[in-house]
């Protein structure tokens, strides 16, 4: 099978680098950041994706990742200043209700848990912070881990529980989950030979892929305790385990990656400019799955793809950025 790609739109506005783009999850609102210190919001007017909001006094620094919460009513940005700002969507306009601080320098990442309960920050002081959060949307800080040896590039929460997985400089990916009184790393995966900039679970939960600067991406599956497959278990935590690794389809560094819950399609931005798009053999193996490349778009930017995300109402729909600071939105279709 293959897939046809087709650009509906380019979207400029930035002054330099674009970092990042995210989707709400009603997929009406898509938010940028960049080098420039300043969020956007795009949406749908007519015909035309316009900017209806500009975000720029939360940040004297590059903005890194933007990411709403799960009522979509926040919207959180990191930055190189060391910062995290929440945004609240008020009466249609954002206002930057409070800044976050505790990390040493750059941060890289957020993530809100599918509770709304919790936010994880990440950055370059190796460290990831989780933020709870009360019913008087008070932020406290439940935890500082600090079980990478480098810079942590991405958070991401399990979609359906909060367990929480963070990517890093150091080559590994870890798991965490809260243990009593406080959050503690239950799992260190290691089978990428380089940094692991990002990962993306699938919509059930139980696997997961993720992008490196080794040029690869793997498929990693959850094993329960007393699983029929015999793989072993320890203590009373699940085993995850690398079942497939897909090699040989980038040239360079890939540094996003996102799974598509509705097609199962997994798509991967890329420093080669490039935009790729995987799907799962119709007779693969569940415990050895094999995997596709269904579609390619070569020099889908001018220079690096940096961040790429699924519409969750429209799955035919991914947006992408890069370092020529533009955004583009995409829309798949099978070829006839």
């Amino acid at each position: 099978m293959a897939v046809n790609m087709e650009c509906l739109a380019t979207l400029k506005g930035h002054e330099d680098r674009v970092w990042c783009v995210a989707w709400n999850h009603s997929g009406t609102l898509l938010a940028t950041c960049g080098t420039d210190k300043v969020v956007y919001i795009w949406k749908l007017e007519g015909e035309r994706w316009i900017r209806s909001s500009v975000l720029s006094d939360g940040h004297s620094r590059t903005i890194r990742c933007v990411t709403w919460s799960p009522c979509d009513k926040l919207l959180t940005s990191t930055s190189f200043d060391g910062t995290t700002a929440v945004w609240d969507r008020k009466n249609g306009e954002f206002e930057c209700a409070l800044t976050l601080e505790g990390h040493e320098n750059e941060v890289k990442c957020a993530a809100w848990s599918p509770s709304g309960q919790f936010l994880a920050t990440c950055g370059r002081d190796k460290r990831v912070w989780i933020w709870s959060i009360d019913d008087d949307s008070d932020y406290e800080c439940s935890s500082v881990l600090s079980s990478h040896t480098q810079d942590v590039k991405s958070v991401t929460w399990h979609p359906h529980k909060d367990t929480l997985l963070s990517t890093s400089y150091d080559n590994t990916i870890r798991i965490y989950e809260e243990q009593e009184d406080d959050w503690e790393c239950i799992s260190v995966l290691e089978s990428h030979t380089s940094t692991v900039w990002a990962a993306a679970f699938d919509k059930t939960g139980q696997r997961f892929a993720s992008c490196s600067d080794d040029c690869s991406v793997k498929i990693w599956q959850e094993y329960l305790p007393q699983n029929k497959e015999g793989v072993i278990t320890p203590g009373n935590h699940s085993t995850w385990k690398c079942i497939c690794s897909l090699s040989g389809y980038h040239q360079r560094t890939i540094y996003d990656i996102k799974w598509n819950n509705v097609t199962g399609y997994i798509a991967t931005a890329c420093g080669d400019n490039s935009i790729r798009i995987f799907s799962e053999s119709a007779d693969s193996d569940d415990n050895a799955p094999s995997f596709q490349m269904i579609a390619q778009m070569k020099n889908a930017h001018n220079e690096d793809v940096n961040s790429i995300d699924w519409n969750p109402a429209k799955p035919d729909m991914l947006a992408s950025c890069s370092d020529d600071g533009d955004i583009k939105l995409w829309r798949l279709s099978s070829e006839v």
